[in-house]
């Protein structure tokens, strides 16, 4: 038997839960999708923060102790206590310059979720062009009591 015999063979009920069935796993699929790509977003936003943190880290608490550290050691050399400041400073000063740059870099990569709103823009165009079939009203059932329930 053939696809098509198939098709022919189901009733109208079993076509339309196939078609909500495949729209169910589309939508799903289309989330899941969605969720893959943010997770790698948030990633490199992580990778970066971290950079920038490092980068803070580094100039705020390491800077003074090692400054000193640094800069008494090159007076010791024969340079003079104020040049022996500036060349330690100037080091740090770079080294943050470095990781902020690294930190861009990977914002930078940040992207939106383009293959989730392309296939979500798909499906709205295919679901778009879809007429629904007016359904005729459906009357409740009626109960031979007129008794109401009242609340308890």
């Amino acid at each position: 038997m053939s696809t098509a015999d198939d098709g022919a063979s189901r009733s109208l009920g079993q076509l339309v839960a196939a078609a909500t069935a495949d729209l169910s796993a589309l939508v799903h699929d289309e989330i899941a999708l969605a969720k893959a790509e943010l997770r790698q977003d948030a990633k490199r936003a992580g990778i970066g923060g971290g950079a920038i943190a490092g980068a803070g880290v580094l100039a705020l608490f390491a800077l003074p102790v090692l400054s000193f550290a640094a800069a008494y050691g090159i007076h010791n050399l024969g340079l003079g206590l104020a040049w022996s400041f500036l060349i330690v400073g100037g080091a740090f000063l770079v080294v943050a310059a470095i990781l902020g740059l690294l930190a861009v870099a990977k914002f930078k990569k940040i992207t939106p979720p383009e293959k989730s709103i392309a296939s979500a823009k798909e499906t709205a165009a295919v679901l778009g062009s879809v007429k629904p079939h007016p359904r005729p009203a459906v009357e409740a059932p009626r109960t031979g009591s007129s008794v109401t329930r009242s609340a308890v």
